[in-house]
């Protein structure tokens, strides 16, 4: 597959670059997509959550009624779980979401997601570029200049640029990523994939 590379005014350029048949035009495998984002999204998990048991719950453990006669349920104190107050019965406990994948299968993931985006069209290539400081405003100019201000958008540098990174925090569609941290998480959050150009070259080499 061939696309044009736009610079950052959304005008294209004499040059072209030929996306790799390895990563942008393999079969999508959505098995593969779908377990790599579960290791993402349980990676993020802190897992600190955390309920009282009836040991932990301070309260009277005194004998509430007697145990025969009553014509009610029998109970032995106030910290079970049916009274208000009371402990939780199989409530949840600090524990690691984590979960190991291998790395063939999460290459395999981004591949999938890369491909997926090529696919539906949504890749677009610009030129390398950089900001002399970080300005928001500036960075909106060049999402526009692509007709994407109001989508979801992933770009893809070949390196970290803090002064891009810092002029899309602000931009709640926005994200931007160092080609060497892309997830497919990222990837299939975004509506539309700009890649820098020398970041295709990275991208095609980390996966190839």
């Amino acid at each position: 597959m061939e696309l044009s590379v736009f610079n950052i005014q959304g005008q294209e350029t004499a040059k072209k670059v030929t996306l790799s048949e390895d990563v942008f035009a393999i079969e999508p495998n959505e098995h593969v997509m779908w377990l790599d984002v579960k290791q993402y999204l349980a990676n993020q998990r802190q897992g600190t959550h955390k309920a009282k048991e009836r040991w932990e719950v301070a309260r009277s453990t005194r004998k509430l009624m007697r145990q025969k006669g009553t014509g009610g349920a029998r109970h032995g104190s106030f910290k079970a779980n049916i009274f208000k107050g009371g402990a939780r019965v199989f409530g949840p406990k600090p524990r690691d979401y984590s979960f190991k994948l291998n790395k063939k299968v999460k290459s395999l993931a981004r591949k999938s997601a890369l491909a997926s985006k090529a696919k539906d069209g949504v890749v677009t290539v610009v030129e390398n570029f950089t900001f002399d400081s970080p300005k928001t405003k500036q960075y909106i100019s060049v999402l526009n200049a692509f007709q994407a201000g109001e989508t979801k958008t992933l770009l893809v540098l070949p390196t970290a640029d803090n002064n891009v990174f810092l002029s899309a925090r602000n931009l709640p569609k926005a994200n931007v990523l160092p080609a060497d941290q892309l997830t497919t998480y990222a990837l299939l959050n975004a509506d539309r994939l700009i890649i820098a150009e020398g970041a295709l070259e990275k991208i095609e080499a980390l996966l190839n």
